[in-house]
């Protein structure tokens, strides 16, 4: 359970990128971010792709449809540093940005709400009044933070929402990328000491979230529920085992006069012990197979009541692990039953009335 929902886990976290650097600008002393210090730390030997992110919401209308959007202003290598595939036409580019083109990249729940079934490539959508050209539209984003947001998501250049009335100011948000994803420690010092430049050693003046570190929390927090569950499942073992016990000895009981006239006619000690224990394993692979079962179909359901977004599932390695446990648990409870069994006189076993 907890192997299957920390790879979906680790594996949405990846989806959000672990190798970036997300940085807010929480004040800039009067004195705003613009591209040009973006380009400038872009040069640096450590940092990859930079981009910065604005947004506003805006009212998208397209022939009788109108509804409110998530209008965001970027350059064309958020759509790098995400990994963004379009399924129809093209992501922003250089010179979208620079000529401050009115053209827009929707995402594909945009395009299903405006155009439905037909093709949005070169037509316009109306973003609060004024006409844009559709450019692109986006693979389907199946990703944790997409799927928790009910947005609707269109892409325009930075330029273009700069422009926009009340959007004048510098940057507040951008993200970056180390230029080798195993120096994110070596990118995330470039940038903090060239904004401490920028602000005039003023750590305060910004925050820079290193996502890698999501991914040991998530750690963290799966070896926690390994712990926690590890101590249920061997409580349960132990109550498994006891309940096998049980059930063994009131076997036993019941069956004294059959193994008095097993031993009678010659039944061996080891041959008595050897069959209550084979009974004892017989059970606990009979429930073992039946929690096997009841687990998978309580999985199946789980991750049809998560909607897809953590698969949980039973791997092979589980089920063998759970196998080589229930035979020990069988061995260890049942070998009190059986020595039980073989250890009993036959004319006293012959003479139990039960």
């Amino acid at each position: 359970l907890v192997s299957s929902a920390s790879d979906s886990v680790t594996e949405q976290v990846s989806t959000l990128g672990t190798d970036l650097l997300t940085t807010m600008i929480l004040d800039d002393k009067g004195n705003p971010l613009k591209l040009a210090d973006l380009e400038q730390l872009q040069t640096h030997p450590d940092i990859g792709q930079v981009a910065p992110l604005i947004q506003t919401v805006v009212t998208a209308k397209h022939g009788y449809t109108e509804e409110a959007v998530t209008l965001y202003g970027t350059l064309p290598g958020y759509g790098e540093i995400h990994r963004w595939q379009t399924r129809q036409g093209r992501f922003l580019k250089t010179t979208d940005v620079d000529n401050s083109s009115y053209v827009v990249v929707l995402s594909l729940e945009a395009a299903d709400k405006f155009f439905g079934q037909s093709d949005p490539l070169g037509e316009s959508l109306l973003l609060d009044g004024r006409s844009y050209k559709v450019i692109g539209v986006l693979q389907e984003d199946t990703s944790l933070m997409s799927v928790m947001t009910t947005a609707v998501k269109v892409y325009a250049p930075y330029s273009v929402l700069t422009r926009l009335s009340g959007m004048r100011g510098g940057i507040t948000n951008f993200i970056a990328t180390p230029s080798n994803p195993r120096s994110m420690d070596e990118a995330e010092e470039a940038l903090s000491s060239f904004l401490m430049r920028r602000f005039k050693e003023d750590d305060e003046a910004f925050y820079v979230f290193n996502q890698s570190s999501l991914m040991s929390v998530v750690g963290t927090v799966t070896d926690m529920l390994s712990y926690l569950l590890g101590g249920i499942a061997a409580i349960s073992l132990l109550v498994g085992g006891i309940g096998t016990m049980n059930i063994m000895l009131v076997s036993v009981t019941e069956r004294t006069k059959e193994i008095g006239i097993r031993k009678a006619i010659g039944a061996a000690k080891g041959s008595i012990l050897f069959q209550f224990l084979i009974e004892a394993l017989v059970i606990s692979l009979m429930g073992c197979a039946i929690g096997i079962a009841f687990s998978f179909g309580l999985l199946q359901i789980a991750t049809w009541i998560a909607g897809g977004l953590i698969s949980f599932y039973l791997s092979f390695q589980v089920v063998l692990i759970a196998m080589a446990f229930a035979v020990a648990i069988g061995v260890l409870f049942g070998i009190y039953p059986a020595y039980k069994a073989a250890g009993k006189h036959p004319i006293e076993a012959l003479r139990y009335e039960g």
